[in-house]
Parts: structure tokens; C-alpha cells; sequence
């Protein structure tokens, strides 16, 4: 048990350093497909993404900004096509089978990029397919609310 952890986390921190590209495109794809599905990409949502692709220390280790940039760019030219919408909800029900907390942060980068101005119907539909492909409950994850602000005096 001991031996298959360490072999386990031994092979987590070659894959963070080497970039692990799975992991990487269905992050990508899945925000990808939440930016486009109202039809506009605004500046704020592409910022966010980014934010939360940098925010996941396996892609913070594997990928440098500019990297991600470019996966981004060319996730959201695929996603203004139905076939590239398809294409992204591919990458990202590739990384169905792995840890529920990295299905977890693909999930919730785009929902952090869905909720500028409040998650509209087009997004939700995207973030249901999005949470479909990484068999994660959608509704559970986006209940859950990691910061707590004290109120304000």
C-alpha cells in the first residue's frame, strides 16, 4: 500500500512537470465550451479561465501562460462549430477517469468562467454536458462554496 502510494505520487509529479496534456485540453475544452455557448467570448471569461488553468498545479507546473493561452485560443476556435463543440466534450470526457478532484477542477474552471453575470441557460446546458463527460454531479459542485466572507460591518 505504502509502496503503490509513493509510485503514485512519484508518477502525479513527473506528469505535472512533463505537462500532462490530457488534463490539459479537457480544462481547456470545457471553458472553451462555456465562453462560446451564449455566442459572445468576453475578455473577463477568457481572463478567468486562464486564472483557474494557472490555478491548477499540475497545469501551473506542465504549462507556462503563454501555452495555455494558445490551447485556449484554439479550444474556442473549435468551439464556435457544433463538430468542435463535440470535439472539446471529447477531450474532456477523456480525463473521465481520473481523481474526482481533478474532474472536479475542470468542472468548476468553467463554472467560473459561466458565472460572470450569473450562469444563463445556454451556459448551464454547457456546464450539464461538461459535468455529463466527467460523470460529476454539476448541481452538488456548484452548491458547494469553498469561501466564506464574514459580513460586511
Amino acid at each position: 500500500m505504502i509502496i503503490r502510494d509513493l509510485f503514485g505520487h512519484i508518477a502525479r509529479t513527473v506528469t505535472a512537470y512533463a505537462g500532462d496534456k490530457v488534463l490539459m485540453l479537457a480544462a481547456v475544452s470545457a471553458a472553451a465550451n462555456v465562453m462560446v455557448a451564449d455566442g459572445e467570448v468576453a475578455g473577463a471569461e477568457f481572463e478567468t479561465a486562464l486564472q483557474g488553468l494557472r490555478a491548477n498545479p499540475i497545469l501551473e507546473k506542465g504549462y507556462d501562460t503563454l501555452m495555455l493561452e494558445t490551447e485556449l485560443y484554439d479550444g474556442i476556435a473549435r468551439a464556435r462549430t457544433r463538430a468542435g463543440r463535440a470535439e472539446n466534450l471529447r477531450h474532456v470526457a477523456q480525463a473521465a477517469e481520473r481523481p474526482a478532484d481533478q474532474r472536479e477542477s475542470i468542472l468548476l474552471i468553467a463554472a467560473d468562467v459561466a458565472d460572470h453575470e450569473g450562469i444563463d441557460h445556454v451556459e448551464a446546458t454547457a456546464l450539464a454536458e461538461i459535468a455529463a463527460a466527467l460523470d460529476l454531479d454539476l448541481h452538488a459542485l456548484l452548491r458547494a462554496s469553498p469561501v466564506r466572507r464574514p459580513p460586511e460591518p
